[in-house]
């Protein structure tokens, strides 16, 4: 089972769950979970409003829209992002999915609250046989995993 909530800061606020552009299509568009500003050279954590459950062999693959680049100026400043399954329901912030983005323009870029920033792809994934942290638990959220 995989599914797109929201996280509870924005309930009532009008956000969308991502849907995918196409029957083909492989990601789900992320948007803008407010109106915000980044100032040049600078790099912001996007809110989307938004957590994912999944299974625990699976992560959601967080990649920038491609237009993001082109007509924004913007990249996402970790290249992919990756939503683990254990992020959801962490008790720093629900497992909020948000998208670093990095200014490259010389001018703040505004981004609207609705505008889809970047697209998530739901990926499996397998373990070595010699894998040792089944028994360790996600304790936070955001980076909370080590430096």
């Amino acid at each position: 089972m995989r599914q797109f909530e929201i996280v509870s800061f924005y309930l009532n606020q009008g956000i969308k769950l991502p849907k995918r552009a196409t029957r083909a299509s492989a990601g789900y568009d992320l948007a803008c979970a407010e109106d915000l500003t980044i100032p040049a050279g600078e790099i912001r954590l996007v809110p989307t409003g938004l957590k994912v459950v999944m299974p625990p062999s699976e992560a959601l693959f967080v990649f920038p829209r491609s237009s993001i680049g082109i007509k924004k100026g913007l990249i996402m400043s970790n290249g992919v992002g990756i939503v683990d399954a254990d992020y959801h329901g962490n008790p720093d912030n629900e497992g909020h999915i948000m998208v670093p983005l990095y200014n490259l323009t010389k001018e703040a870029v505004t981004l609207t609250k609705g505008e889809r920033i970047a697209q998530g792809v739901f990926m499996r994934y397998e373990k070595t046989s010699d894998d040792e942290t089944d028994d360790i638990t996600r304790l936070g959220g955001f980076g909370s995993s080590g430096a």
